[in-house]
């Protein structure tokens, strides 16, 4: 007889295993903490960045670069950590908010709208789409104005032909990210120079407040003061002396001394000019220029600093040309090993800021006159005299006219080539007594040197076959010969009409070429 199963317990058994695996676990809600990790490293929707400038299109100038950040940064906030806007979010603010103090005269576009969200209380500062995309625009704002400064496009309309180089601050903001102090610490987007200005602007900014100095009358009468005169405006010379320390005390004497007379030696130090006692009327006029006026030329001058690559004065040897200062300094390991006075182009024939690297020496050279000279000076004079080669010490070479080489070459005994569009270069010349005076524009472009053997010298000083017994005869042989350098010394020519110096002194130049004023146009009316 078959046993009979029942099929009852089975179905029960698998009804209650339905029952409970179907049952709904409890929800696990996540930490507080992770929640706010969660918040501030999500990602946004691209499409936000887009209409975001078409909110705030005074910021629309950074529009491509805030869309590469984005980009590297896929989308992720950048400006907010768990407890809200990050460190260097304030940071960077703070720096806006005193650009005055970097020469930078602009306002921060919707600045309202940051001073609100600044104010707000940290927890209250929860990310945002708006608020991390306006301190990107920040970010940018402020690299591109104190790093950067005008485009290259503006400076060459300023007659700055060296190459900029170009920053990338997208890279560097995310070395600022993790360590925002680096934003004091500027030395690796700025040259030295721009800093030893900016210290310079505050103390001269300090001196306006303090009511800076007053116009120094003179009577009628004054033709200029030596040692021993005595006059009312001789008392006002000191005190202007004083208060931009070119003298340690102010007696309030009136009369002429040896301690005035040594204020005086340091301020025409300062100015360029030719050292010596006398006080004439241009001298009394250089001095009531007004403090407002030598802080505008301080501010002209960091934003050129701003033009040079921060690599540049790190050159293992470098020769540098300031035309207003009329000098050359020829640098090794960073340190000048050679001072020369210089003379330059005139108006007409403006000396061009530019860069090359210097390839070649040349002893007692030829002078192929330039077309210019050929067509406007040298032909003529053969017009009237037709001994005018001849007592020039030229000759015709095909169809063009050289002078041979000697001692009345107008570019004396050696020249120093870094080839150029410009076909500028480096020279002696027999005219020594030009380099006795103050202002020193004289030349069709070219660069005369004060001291061209001793440049010669230091360039060779390693090279045992170039001593300089060797090189004063190669100078004097009459005969041209070429020497090619063993490593291209990079050759720069600048335009600062103010510069700090080693021993923190700010020296003012004329400015020869007129170059502060359309600068100063698009510096102050931006």
């Amino acid at each position: 007889m078959t046993k009979k199963i029942t099929l009852f317990p089975i179905i029960i058994l698998l009804i209650l295993i339905t029952l409970f695996s179907c049952k709904k676990k409890p929800e696990v809600k996540p930490s507080s903490v992770a929640a706010e990790v969660e918040e501030y490293q999500r990602t946004f929707d691209s499409t936000a960045v887009d209409s975001f400038f078409d909110s705030y299109p005074l910021l629309k100038k950074y529009q491509a670069d805030v869309k590469q950040l984005y980009r590297k940064h896929q989308y992720h906030y950048v400006w907010f950590d768990k407890k809200g806007i990050n460190e260097f979010a304030y940071l960077l603010y703070d720096k806006t908010n005193n650009l005055k103090e970097e020469g930078v005269e602009t306002n921060v576009p919707y600045k309202e709208t940051f001073e609100e969200i600044h104010n707000k209380p940290v927890e209250k500062q929860k990310p945002s789409i708006e608020t991390e995309l306006l301190h990107s625009c920040l970010y940018f704002f402020y690299t591109m104005n104190v790093y950067e400064g005008l485009d290259s496009e503006k400076s060459k309309e300023v007659e700055w032909y060296i190459p900029r180089k170009k920053q990338s601050y997208i890279s560097y903001l995310d070395s600022l990210l993790t360590n925002p102090s680096l934003i004091n610490k500027e030395e690796k987007n700025l040259i030295g120079q721009y800093f030893l200005l900016k210290k310079a602007l505050q103390q001269y900014r300090k001196l306006e407040k303090q009511g800076g100095w007053n116009a120094i009358d003179t009577d009628t009468s004054f033709n200029s003061y030596q040692i021993g005169d005595s006059a009312q405006a001789i008392a006002a010379i000191r005190k202007r002396l004083f208060i931009s320390n070119d003298i340690s005390n102010n007696s309030g004497s009136a009369v002429y001394d040896k301690e005035l007379s040594e204020g005086i030696k340091s301020y025409k130090q300062r100015r360029g000019y030719l050292v010596n006692s006398k006080i004439t009327k241009s001298l009394i006029a250089d001095l009531n220029i007004p403090v407002s006026e030598r802080i505008k030329t301080i501010i002209i001058n960091m934003e050129r600093c701003r033009w040079v690559s921060g690599d540049i004065p790190k050159s293992k040897e470098l020769i540098a040309i300031n035309i207003p200062a009329f000098q050359l300094s020829y640098f090794k390991n960073q340190k000048v090993v050679l001072r020369s006075k210089v003379v330059v182009g005139k108006t007409m024939n403006k000396t061009v800021i530019f860069s090359a690297p210097m390839k070649y020496i040349v002893f007692s050279p030829y002078w192929n006159i330039p077309s210019s000279i050929k067509k406007n000076e040298i032909l003529p004079g053969i017009a009237k005299n037709p001994n005018y080669l001849a007592e020039h010490n030229m000759e015709w070479n095909g169809n063009n006219i050289r002078q041979k080489p000697g001692p009345k070459n107008s570019l004396g005994l050696i020249k120093f080539l870094f080839p150029n569009s410009n076909d500028i270069y480096l020279h002696d010349t027999p005219a020594k007594s030009l380099f006795e005076r103050e202002t020193r524009a004289f030349s069709h472009g070219c660069i005369r040197l004060a001291k061209p053997k001793e440049l010669a010298v230091e360039i060779l000083k390693d090279n045992p076959d170039w001593t300089p017994e060797k090189i004063e005869e190669a100078m004097n042989s009459g005969k041209e010969t070429w020497y090619t350098l063993k490593r291209k010394i990079p050759v720069y020519i600048g335009y600062f009409t103010a510069w700090v110096d080693n021993e923190n002194q700010i020296h003012f130049y004329d400015d020869i070429y007129k170059r502060d004023e359309k600068l100063a146009s698009l510096l102050f009316e931006k």
